[in-house]
């Protein structure tokens, strides 16, 4: 169902500058306006999102995105600042004489994922993909980037963050380490994620924690290897890795309120290679999530304990090594009631995601958001081609969010730079 867009019910001083838009593979009927500037951009963008799609870059190698983000700002006039993060690029406009700063986050990094979506445009990288978006982020905030620096329609500073190495890699710590916020004071700061299974183009907003923190553990067990054959004789660290993998799943049960949201997840165990030898050693990988610190806290000191426990009833010993990685994110109160009331303002309440709940993935957003009041929203993406989550090898951006997503910064920025 194509939706139908119109602009009947606007007054017309509001209609003045604004252009028709028919968004593509929609599933419900819309009233909005996007801004004449966006939807005259709109198709180039298309193609310069494509264009990044079929050359995914991992992690801290995103060298020809980072080129393209740069060359485009600088042709629309931004002061261009490269290698924060190593990859990451910094575009600045100052306009007028307000005092305000604002910051708007795109990440640029791939998945390592071999995509099987057989589009015209798929990536011609083997085992990388854009698998969750990166490429429509960048390509929403170029869109918004050349609209602003063409109508200056704002007062203040404008600071454009194209970030690295999102997906695990803690582009935005990295980007912080080197001085962001310093070079780059920002009053308030805020990105935005695309969402399959929302529909296209409604935006969702929640303050306080919205996405979960993210932990990885290492638990190595040293046990006493041996014959299969004689069991008795050694300490089987594959045993030891059973009962700590039952034990673990108890913590949530027993030792989390019921109303806290906390996930522990073994997703490896690696011992052995032959079936009749009890190995020396095992070695387990787990994901840990919650959403509040304190819960996060409880979390590291009982799998801690609960590990080196179990264990030491077995005889054996369990070192445990854990990595704190992403932290909670939490949206500002404040940012996110301005940043809904922009959407709100623009889009009407049919515009919104009903009851947005938090989200169990994580963000390295979380990090900018420790240092900087903000927000992080999502815009629907659509269902999607067999109603696939990112992180898909079927995976691709809904195009018809660009123009969309692009106008959303513009008025963010104009309300905020006043």
């Amino acid at each position: 169902m194509v939706a139908v867009v119109t602009i009947l019910r606007l007054p017309l001083e509001y209609r003045r500058g604004y252009a028709r838009f028919t968004l593509k593979k929609e599933t419900y009927v819309n009233t909005m306006v996007i801004p004449a500037g966006i939807a005259e951009v709109e198709e180039e963008m298309i193609a310069l999102r494509r264009r990044i799609h079929a050359q995914p870059e991992l992690a801290y190698e995103e060298f020809a995105t980072g080129d393209l983000v740069a060359e485009r700002l600088t042709e629309w006039g931004y002061t261009v600042h490269r290698g924060m993060g190593q990859t990451g690029v910094v575009g600045q406009l100052k306009v007028g004489n307000g005092t305000r700063r604002l910051g708007l986050r795109a990440d640029m990094d791939a998945l390592p994922i071999h995509e099987t979506t057989g589009l015209p445009y798929a990536s011609k990288v083997a085992g990388k993909m854009h698998a969750c978006g990166h490429d429509g982020h960048t390509a929403m905030l170029l869109a918004a980037a050349k609209h602003l620096a063409r109508e200056k329609s704002f007062d203040g500073t404008l600071n454009l963050i194209f970030q690295p190495a999102e997906e695990g890699l803690a582009g935005a710590k990295k980007m912080l380490e080197d001085g962001l916020f310093d070079q780059f004071p920002c009053d308030a700061v805020f990105a935005m994620h695309n969402m399959p299974g929302h529909p296209t183009g409604k935006f969702g907003f929640l303050p306080g924690a919205f996405m979960a923190s993210s932990d990885t553990v290492i638990i190595k067990v040293t046990g006493r290897g041996g014959h299969g054959a004689v069991p008795h004789k050694a300490v089987d660290p594959v045993v030891v890795c059973a009962q700590i993998v039952l034990a673990l799943q108890a913590i949530v049960s027993r030792n989390i309120a019921p109303l806290d949201m906390a996930i522990i997840t073994v997703g490896a165990i690696h011992a052995g290679d032959a079936p009749n030898v009890i190995p020396e050693s095992a070695e387990m990988r787990l994901s840990v999530r919650a959403l509040r610190p304190e819960v996060r806290d409880h979390l590291q000191q009982r799998i801690t304990e609960v590990a080196t426990g179990q264990a030491a009833v077995f005889g054996a010993r369990a070192d445990v090594d854990y990595q704190r990685r992403y932290p909670v994110l939490v949206n500002d109160a404040d940012m996110t009631a301005l940043a809904r009331q922009v959407a709100l303002d623009w889009l009407g309440e049919d515009g919104l995601i009903r009851d947005m709940q938090p989200l169990t993935g994580s963000e390295d957003f979380a990090f900018m958001l420790e240092r900087c009041a903000g927000s992080y929203l999502i815009i629907g993406n659509g269902d999607g081609e067999g109603g696939c989550m990112v992180h898909n090898p079927g995976y691709d951006f809904n195009d018809a969010c660009l123009a969309t997503g692009a106008a959303y910064w513009v008025k963010l920025a104009q309300t905020f730079l006043v």
